[in-house]
């Protein structure tokens, strides 16, 4: 979705440029079927149909109109004579007529209708940028919902490791017992986090049918088997790395500044709109007519009549009962706010690229951290292993050694896919996301 004064920026990922390995369903078909399936996405797009046809209305009214107006009668004359002089007392006649005008009127000096005109440019610029804004949206929301279903997946699946690594450690725990190197706390431990492990896969089943559902929601279909990000991704820093650049672009190119831009536009020649209410308007008028009938009561000859006239006409508005100096005074404060409405937008699309691009910056930062921490946690968790065979741990530290490692991970994986949903909002707050971003995103997937 072009947008004015908006450029496509280097995207995501170091990694981008790997090829894309062939899966059942993957981020771009996804996006593809919610772009036919989505409701708000097809009103957005009716909306503006709706809204392109504001420029043609209003070309409308400085052109020329014709119109044609006809009629046609038929009458029946019953007479009868009460004058004892008139021989015929009693008549009876049926006469037909028929008339037809056709009348040209071209404006001459219609401020109001040349306004008009003008705002119908505008208008259309509000209805391409509310569908730009819709079409961000749907990106964003499609990437969302994908990725939480990704995140729900890998919760289930590490809780299914991690139940099954306990499962380990209770047996071993048992074999303990029974030959007298452990005591039955370490079986109790290990059972009570194996039924909590239970009860967690229970709870990330039913967090995946949910994510699932949402998915459905925006595109219409199930997915069994969805593409996940490559494990080797690396995520890099936004393009240009300076926040205040990003804000610079949000408050110039961000579809809400446009569309407000334009809303302010519009309300400004309102006002002029209501101003020139008061101003006279003139017109020229041509006419042609044809008119014929059979007769009337008083004459039995048909006559045919053809006439044309054309001229100037000229009205000028005096009093409308103070409605037009009140309409002036409701169109100039709209003006007003709607030029308040327009800063504020652009104050909105500075803060939200401002939080974006933290959020990028912080959850790259987060990601590395987080990978070290996973190299920590497998080391911790071999560690206390070892440790527990040679009796210098217990079973309790091997436990919780394992909690961490398999938390560690869900966090990585969530971390990298909220990296990835800010970095396309803040892509959106610049008024620069594009469906070139989401084939990106598609190439870092497996």
């Amino acid at each position: 979705m072009p947008g004015p004064g908006s450029s496509t920026l280097p995207f995501l990922f170091i990694s981008a440029l790997l090829p894309l390995a062939a899966a059942a369903e993957d981020l771009f078909q996804v996006y593809r079927d919610a772009q036919r399936y989505d409701a708000a996405y097809s009103s957005a797009r009716q909306s503006l149909e709706a809204g392109r046809e504001k420029l043609p209305q209003g070309r409308a009214l400085i052109l020329p109109t014709l119109n044609l107006t006809g009629n046609a009668t038929r009458s029946r004359f019953d007479a009868e004579s009460k004058d004892p002089a008139v021989t015929t007392s009693t008549f009876n006649r049926s006469v037909n007529a028929a008339s037809y005008t056709l009348t040209l009127t071209q404006p001459l000096y219609r401020p109001q209708n040349l306004l008009q005109w003008e705002q119908g440019e505008y208008q259309v610029r509000q209805a391409e940028a509310a569908f730009a804004l819709a079409y961000q949206d749907l990106v964003i929301r499609v990437a969302q919902a994908y990725f939480d279903v990704l995140a729900a997946q890998d919760t289930l699946n590490l809780v299914r490791a991690q139940k099954a690594a306990i499962s380990e450690q209770l047996a071993q725990a048992k074999r303990n017992f029974e030959v007298g190197t452990a005591t039955i706390t370490d079986t109790h431990e290990a059972q009570a986090r194996f039924d909590l492990s239970v009860a967690q896969e229970i709870a990330a089943i039913n967090d995946l049918e949910s994510k699932r559902r949402a998915l459905q929601q925006i595109t219409g279909k199930e997915y069994p088997e969805m593409g996940s990000l490559r494990a080797n991704v690396r995520l890099a820093p936004p393009n240009p790395n300076d926040m205040q650049a990003w804000v610079q672009l949000a408050e110039k190119q961000n579809y809400s500044v446009v569309q407000s831009d334009a809303a302010a536009e519009v309300a400004r020649r309102e006002a002029k709109r209501a101003s020139a209410a008061h101003m006279p308007t003139l017109d020229i008028v041509g006419t042609v007519g044809q008119s014929t009938d059979t007769g009337t009561v008083t004459r039995s000859n048909g006559v045919d009549l053809t006439t044309a006239t054309i001229g100037l006409q000229l009205a000028f508005p005096l009093y409308q009962g103070g409605s037009l100096s009140s309409k002036e005074r409701e169109a100039a404060a709209l003006a007003l706010k709607a030029r308040d409405d327009l800063e504020n937008a652009r104050r909105q699309a500075a803060l939200t690229a401002r939080q974006s691009y933290l959020a990028v910056i912080n959850g790259i930062a987060q990601v590395a951290a987080l990978e070290q921490a996973l190299v920590s946690s497998q080391s911790a968790l071999d560690s206390n292993r070892l440790g527990y065979e040679v009796g210098v741990r217990i079973n309790i530290d091997v436990l919780n050694a394992q909690q961490q490692l398999f938390s560690t991970r869900r966090d990585l994986a969530v971390a990298r896919y909220n990296t990835i949903t800010n970095q396309l909002r803040l892509k959106a707050a610049a008024g620069s996301l594009r469906e070139e971003d989401v084939e990106e995103i598609n190439r870092a997937l497996q």
